[in-house]
């Protein structure tokens, strides 16, 4: 069986203050994209539980893969036969793409599906979010409003109709505990959902991402991106997550040269809507 784990951006994202338990308390709007990694789970004929990748490359041991962790949970509690898992990559990783959540998220539900667990939607969101604070986000489809760890998900209704995406990845990787590390948390001064409720074109002097004052401090390029996004007439930009994505919205289509401006990065186009 194949499924197609999709990505998502942050339209804004503040880190207010960070909790007792050493996380943070967030603000974010998730926001679903079409760019997806490709993922087969099948029974094992050997009895061995394998996991293989193609594509872009994945950093770490395979044994910590998020994938091979959902199946660990729910093998737990379920003693689940072995599998083959293939995923074949094209999210960029280190990307605030949740790339590597929405492999996991989806893993629980073809585990789910490939052996008739029967879980309901409430118990695999309490699986996912064991994975992943924004694990449970990608059992759905739609936009939501997060609060908490990025776990507390309210959806969110928002149309972005007729106007279109550029989404630009830089050679570089951030990761998670990195871009943390650096952060201030602060009160925001406008409420995320006061200023979604505004038209996009207000949006580029009131939707911030906290995590970019430091990511552009330490590396140049995402800064600059974003810089030549709304130079080339983007009425918004702004990078996804903790980094190193960056992107632009357009009303209407984007500037027919927008692969050959970013020729030296990943760069992925869609209509939103």
């Amino acid at each position: 069986m194949i499924v197609y784990p999709h990505s998502k951006i942050n339209l804004g994202l503040h880190v207010i203050r960070r909790r007792d338990d050493g996380f943070h308390e967030l603000e974010t709007l998730f926001y679903p994209l079409d760019l997806c990694d490709a993922l087969e789970i099948i029974p094992a004929t050997d009895g061995i539980t394998e996991f293989t990748s193609s594509g872009n490359l994945i950093p770490g041991d395979i044994n910590d893969n998020l994938c091979v962790k959902a199946w660990d949970i729910l093998n737990s509690d379920y003693e689940l036969p072995p599998v083959k898992i293939h995923l074949h990559k094209k999210i960029p990783v280190g990307a605030g793409l949740g790339g590597g959540s929405s492999d996991a998220a989806f893993s629980l539900k073809l585990l789910n599906e490939l052996f008739d667990t029967n879980l309901s939607k409430e118990k695999l969101q309490q699986y996912a979010e064991q994975l992943g604070s924004d694990c449970s986000f990608f059992l759905e489809n739609s936009p939501v409003y997060a609060t908490g760890r990025g776990e507390i998900m309210s959806p969110y209704r928002i149309s972005l109709k007729g106007y279109s995406l550029v989404l630009v990845k830089p050679g570089i990787h951030v990761s998670t505990a990195d871009a943390y590390a650096g952060i201030t948390p602060k009160q925001p001064e406008n409420p995320l959902k006061d200023i979604l409720s505004l038209p996009i074109e207000k949006w580029k002097d009131l939707l911030t991402n906290d995590f970019e004052e430091t990511i552009f401090r330490k590396f140049a390029e995402p800064g600059e991106i974003k810089s030549r996004l709304y130079e080339m007439g983007a009425v918004y930009a702004c990078m996804s997550g903790s980094g190193s994505s960056v992107f632009g919205i357009f009303r209407g289509n984007p500037p027919e040269n927008t692969r050959e401006k970013f020729a030296q990065y990943f760069v992925w186009q869609q209509e939103l809507k």
